[in-house]
């Protein structure tokens, strides 16, 4: 039996196609039978569905920097030589 934290953890690979098929019946019955978690998936396909047909809008180049040394921070990554 899949738990909510067991369906979140899954959500991407089932968003994604890329699940086992006895993976996916097992998501698809709790989505069945679970409210928040249908909700919850719901909600994520719609929103990549729109995102998916947005045209992409560049960031300017001191927040792309920015965003980048944050990043390289929170994850420890050495920046490029």
């Amino acid at each position: 039996m899949i738990t909510c934290k067991d369906f979140l953890s899954e959500l991407n690979e089932y968003l994604d196609e890329d699940c086992r098929d006895e993976v996916r019946k097992e998501l698809e019955e709790h989505l069945d039978e679970c409210p928040n978690c249908w909700v919850i998936c719901n909600t994520t396909q719609k929103t990549i569905e729109i995102y998916r047909g947005m045209d992409p809008i560049p960031i300017p180049v001191g927040v792309h920097d920015r965003l980048l040394d944050a990043l390289r921070m929170k994850s420890q990554i050495a920046p490029p030589a």
